[in-house]
């Protein structure tokens, strides 16, 4: 994956939400959005 600059637009990607329900990145735009990844410990 390369890498992003710091200063640049993020690049778009979808994710489920809480819900189920398919959000883009790109939906978002104007908005503040705050994402966490939680990295799981097997």
């Amino acid at each position: 994956m390369p890498r992003v600059s710091l200063n640049a637009p993020a690049p778009d990607f979808e994710l489920c939400d809480y819900t189920g329900k398919t959000v883009r990145l790109s939906d978002l735009r104007g908005r503040n959005v705050l994402l966490v990844f939680n990295r799981g410990f097997v």
